[in-house]
């Protein structure tokens, strides 16, 4: 019998399965695809997501197969420079290949203990007070204590628990790719910026050695299940721009909707949801695959804890108090990033205006730190403004806070020298260092990097402790 069974290994599930693996969770990910993601598309990790690689001791791997550029623009592409310090040490975008993604979370989980069974697609499953009974294609049939669909959009969790999805159908669809171009940049780049006068949704952009990352509207879609071919990228920018631009030896293909929708619940019983099972939008401004590696890390220690028997008995339900909210503001700015494209007169109006409105610093932080996730703020009661915030990576005397993270465990910060965590040490570490760069006394982190708690009193901390890691161990 297994913990968990996670049904899905894209970076949502992947990274789910090693948060559980830090704390000794059996866990096995079943995955309905016989062989890895093969197309190569580039997506962006935004700053909150490399917070938590740099947490888990993943960042340097992934930053030697990437690429930095600016966090400017990126909000509905209105072209603006990045705000000056930015409150992260990460404080860029990393272009990345998906499947290199998908490769070192997936080996990160199995190096700690996971079992990944590929060719197993979930297709039935059944829960009682005790754990769930999930059914493969090949009519196997596993148990486990828990169940958690991180198997994308189409999620056949989701769609088996019984859990309403609403929001809006896809209106638009748009053709997304990386192919090859014939053309010198600077004839693209002219094209661009006349074409971008009235319409905003044709965007080329460069990746090097003559591949360009290509979104064009779609034409007439008779089956969104099929593919596009590079003979429909032909023809829409050439509808678009007067010019096919000489495009050819795609590296991978693809078309997306705009629908946009969001489950009513994430978790029901012993079965819950994470990523693309739990919320769909459009990819404007890249957030899909960072919430649902945000979703995995805020699930991970939590419902490990309920499996180790030490959570508190709301604990579990604080994931979807915390990360629901959080969807659905990424789904609303995503909706007015979408009508920002729009080329009608009125969204058209709005975002000149926003554009102008943008040029002031606190417009332009906000946004970016919306968009990057940085600015999230949890809602832990009164306090601080830094309560219920992440922190960032700050300078302690030997080293840096993230380093101290990399186990997947809470920590306290002390600054005074006198706290403890005196009967939660199996799940809590301590440091006390006076120098550390940090304008309070001390800090109670959770897993996740968030605060907790802020203060300098031992019972104060202790009712804390409490809260989130449960009653002492001895």
């Amino acid at each position: 019998m297994f913990d968990v069974i996670i049904a899905g290994c894209g970076p949502t599930g992947a990274m789910l399965a090693a948060e559980l693996r830090l704390h000794d969770v059996r866990v096995l990910v079943v995955e309905k695809e016989t062989e890895p993601t093969a197309f190569v598309r580039i997506v962006s990790l935004h700053m909150r997501s490399l917070e938590l690689m740099a947490m888990r001791g993943l960042l340097d791997r992934l930053l030697e197969r990437g690429r930095q550029r600016s966090v400017g623009g990126i909000f509905a592409a209105i072209s603006k420079p990045a705000p000056e310090g930015l409150d992260s040490a990460y404080a860029y975008l990393l272009g990345i290949p998906q499947p290199v993604i998908e490769h070192q979370l997936e080996a990160h989980a199995t190096a700690l203990g996971a079992q990944v069974r590929r060719g197993g697609a979930v297709v039935a499953f059944e829960q009682d007070d005790a754990g769930v009974t999930v059914e493969l294609a090949d009519g196997e049939r596993l148990r486990s204590r828990y169940l958690v669909g991180c198997d994308g959009a189409r999620s056949t969790v989701r769609k088996l628990l019984g859990v309403g999805f609403p929001g809006e159908p896809a209106r638009t669809e748009t053709l997304m790719g990386e192919l090859k171009v014939s053309v010198p940049q600077e004839e693209i780049a002219a094209r661009m910026a006349e074409i971008h006068q009235t319409d905003r949704r044709f965007m080329m952009r460069p990746f090097g050695e003559g591949v360009y990352s290509v979104v064009v509207p779609a034409g007439e879609v008779s089956d969104r299940a099929e593919p596009p071919t590079l003979e429909d990228f032909k023809q829409q920018l050439y509808a678009m721009a007067g010019t096919d631009f000489g495009v050819h030896s795609p590296r991978w293909l693809s078309r997306f909707g705009d629908a946009t929708r969001l489950a009513e619940h994430y978790r029901v019983g012993r079965v819950l949801l994470a990523g693309d099972a739990a919320h769909i939008h459009p990819p404007i401004g890249g957030q899909g695959l960072n919430l649902g590696l945000q979703d995995a890390v805020n699930l991970g220690w939590k419902l490990a804890a309920q499996i180790r028997g030490w959570a508190p008995e709301t604990l579990l339900d604080t994931y979807q108090d915390e990360r629901h909210p959080v969807a659905a503001d990424v789904l609303d700015n995503t909706r007015a990033q979408t009508q920002l494209l729009s080329t009608e007169p009125g969204p058209q109006a709005v975002r000149r205006l926003l554009t102008e409105l943008m040029d002031f610093d606190e417009v332009n932080r906000y946004l970016i730190e919306k968009i990057t996730a940085i600015g999230i703020r949890y809602d832990f009661g009164a306090g601080p403004d830094l309560l219920g915030r992440r922190l960032r990576d700050i300078d302690l005397k030997q080293g840096r806070i993230y380093d101290r993270l990399h186990q997947g465990r809470g920590l306290v910060l002390d600054r005074t020298e006198r706290l403890t965590v005196n009967g939660w040490s199996d799940r809590v570490d301590l440091i006390a260092d006076p120098t550390a760069a940090l304008d309070v006394p001390a800090i109670l982190l959770r897993p996740d990097g968030h605060v907790a708690w802020i203060g300098e009193h031992q019972q104060d901390l202790d009712d804390h402790l409490a809260r989130w890691f449960g009653k002492t161990a001895n």
